[in-house]
């Protein structure tokens, strides 16, 4: 999912005609932000646009595993404060890549149309024709997101999990050119994006592990680091007639019953979590984190 963050200076809410778009450098960023530019371009024509692109932290530290190292704003902060200095006019980001609270002044603009959710496994070329499930025992499989690891290690015990870093055309060379990796877990839309789709050897369904967040019934699960215990709940929700605020989130086309349903089934799904000891399991994987 791609998702529009955007912030207005003079708090007009206007474009002007020449629109500068922030983003990362990465290959796959470029071509998510271009897909942006040109949906832009077709619903206003007039407009001129400027790819202004830049490096996050995220991008810069690559021998740390990402729960390390601390920064909630990973892969946004500088275009953040790119907005925040009235460089850029909006940026563009993956939406599991936003923090769960916005700063002040910054809105959600747009949420482009979902496409694959899930997540996809690609081999090292001697393990093609394998899924996780036949992989040999101790298998080493590469993944930087704690979400994946977690939920992996409690499906296919029978693997090993460690940590791997950089664009996917890193993580790619990483897997191909070495011995260290007998698979390597991706998002299948980044890999379609890339014209890579040749490269999944197996698509992950929600059962194996679920995709990030972006549903209207909601399926929450809280994991210790190694799988062993785990938690897992599903949720569905009609509109509810209580209005609240939406921080951050501009959304005039879409009911406010529907605004309203969908953060109440957010917050009843980890209070069920919660009254179930997911406050026990994640203050253990909390620490268990830190003391690596």
């Amino acid at each position: 999912m791609i998702c529009l963050f955007c912030v207005w200076q003079d708090g007009s809410g206007k474009l002007s005609r020449v629109v500068r778009v922030g983003t990362r450098k990465s290959q796959l960023a470029r071509i998510q932000t271009d897909s942006v530019a040109d949906k832009l371009k077709e619903l206003f024509p007039e407009l001129s646009l400027e790819i202004v692109a830049m490096s996050t932290l995220g991008d810069k530290i690559l021998d740390t595993a990402l729960s390390k190292i601390g920064e909630k704003s990973l892969f946004t902060k500088e275009l953040e404060n790119a907005l925040e200095r009235n460089e850029v006019d909006l940026v563009v980001h993956s939406l599991k890549d936003l923090p769960t609270t916005l700063p002040a002044g910054f809105t959600i603009g747009a949420v482009l149309k979902r496409e694959n959710p899930h997540d996809a496994v690609v081999l090292h070329p001697k393990h093609v024709g394998k899924t996780l499930e036949t992989l040999p025992e101790n298998s080493v499989i590469g993944t930087s997101s704690l979400r994946r690891a977690a939920q992996l290690k409690k499906r296919f015990s029978h693997l090993l999990f460690k940590d791997i870093r950089g664009n996917l055309n890193t993580r790619l060379k990483k897997l191909d050119e070495k011995e260290d990796f007998a698979a390597i877990i991706l998002a299948a839309a980044g890999l379609g994006r890339m014209g890579w789709e040749n490269r999944i050897g197996q698509v992950l369904g929600p059962e194996d592990c679920m995709y990030a967040v972006g549903q209207l019934y909601l399926t929450g699960a809280v994991y210790s680091l190694d799988g062993s215990d785990s938690l897992k709940e599903t949720m569905q929700t009609n509109a509810v007639d209580e209005r609240v605020q939406h921080v951050g989130v501009t959304a005039t086309r879409i009911p406010g019953e529907a605004q309203d349903g969908a953060e109440r089934l957010g917050v009843d799904l980890a209070k069920l979590l919660l009254s179930k000891g997911a406050k026990e399991i994640l203050t253990v994987a909390r620490q268990l984190n830190d003391a690596r």
